[in-house]
């Protein structure tokens, strides 16, 4: 069939147009910007920043429809604070409030909806947030699977990290420190869906990230670039930052940390831990000069005990993500053309 994308699939939508992945940037392009498009939107950054002047106001919004709704580290409403509030802090904004709207399956449980929306509560109150306007739709049976949330977010940011989202400041010989281990979501999120008869170890790492992310932004004002490695997992927020870029992007295998667990589970099932989803892990590029004290900072977080510096920026394959094995080779990262593992966020 003659074409591209979305035009190639006879103009339906797969699973694999979530993945975070190519058919995502595909829907995106293709059709959202096509029709939405405007100087904000186009900066395709995790927080749209609004307001002219300083403190400028980022703004975001997120839909959650994670299968199962609770998973080892956590359920539905936990993810759905974490998210939002990492999409703003990630883009170098504090966040300040949220909005909820819940999309309920009717004969959903309210002993197992107040669960959730307690988890939604205080991990607003740890992160320092507030929940201050929402929404409920009640669905038929079998209308909804059980229930969906979407989330919007508003923060400040101040005029010194105004490009982190963008990246326009990353330079050869910048490092890329990431703050632990990565892949436990998705493969926690499987093992519950799939492998109930399975016993696993692993746990989500859902967490709020705004914490850590300020001693980053204190200890180190001119952080380059700071991303969270949500669907599509490391591998994916790397190229995204090497694309269309005049420098490249080089990391270690042998550094990049992944809990025991998390990888025998991703050998036995043939699946890559850097394309697997995380919920509480994110990259910064910083100067060389600032990497020590950064991964210190990080270091003295509970969410970057594990931290570690993975790579770093490099002036040659431009464009493009290159990894160097731990056994010694080199292996070209690129985006996931589909879906690994659908409904993880």
């Amino acid at each position: 069939m003659p074409g591209t994308g979305i035009i190639a699939m006879d103009k339906k939508i797969l699973l694999g147009h979530g993945s975070g992945g190519k058919l995502s940037q595909t829907l995106i392009r293709e059709l959202f910007f096509k029709w939405f498009t405007n100087p904000v939107l186009n900066t395709q950054t995790d927080s749209a920043v609004l307001s002219a002047e300083a403190p400028h106001l980022a703004f975001t919004t997120d839909a959650f429809v994670v299968d199962p709704i609770f998973f080892p580290g956590g359920n539905i409403g936990k993810l759905s604070v974490a998210g939002t509030i990492n999409d703003l802090a990630v883009s170098g904004a504090t966040p300040a409030y949220l909005t909820a709207s819940f999309i309920i399956e009717e004969g959903f449980p309210f002993t197992e909806l107040e669960k959730i929306v307690s988890s939604m509560a205080q991990e607003a109150k740890e992160a320092g947030v507030q929940i201050v306007a929402g929404d409920t739709k009640i669905v038929n049976r079998g209308k909804c699977d059980k229930l969906f949330i979407t989330t919007s977010g508003v923060g400040w940011i101040g005029e010194p990290f105004l490009s982190v989202s963008t990246g326009k400041n990353v330079q050869p010989g910048d490092r890329i420190i990431i703050n632990g281990p990565v892949g436990d979501h998705g493969m926690a999120v499987l093992a519950a869906r799939e492998l109930t008869h399975f016993s696993t170890d692993i746990r989500s790492d859902c967490a709020c990230l705004n914490h850590i992310i300020q001693r980053v932004k204190v200890t180190c004002p001119e952080v380059r670039f700071m991303r969270d490695a949500t669907r599509g997992g490391l591998a994916t927020v790397l190229t995204e930052l090497a694309e269309n870029r005049p420098f490249g992007v080089e990391v270690d295998e042998s550094a990049i940390p992944v809990s025991e667990a998390t990888r025998g589970l991703c050998e036995l099932l043939g699946f890559d831990p850097l394309y697997v989803a995380n919920e509480g892990k994110f990259i910064a590029v910083v100067p060389l000069s600032e990497s020590d004290s950064v991964l210190s900072a990080m270091k003295d977080h509970p969410l970057g005990v594990q931290s570690a510096v993975i790579g770093q920026i490099v002036e040659h394959h431009a464009g493009h993500v290159w990894m160097n094995t731990s056994i010694g080779g080199k292996r070209m990262l690129d985006m996931l053309a589909g879906e690994q593992l659908p409904r993880i966020c």
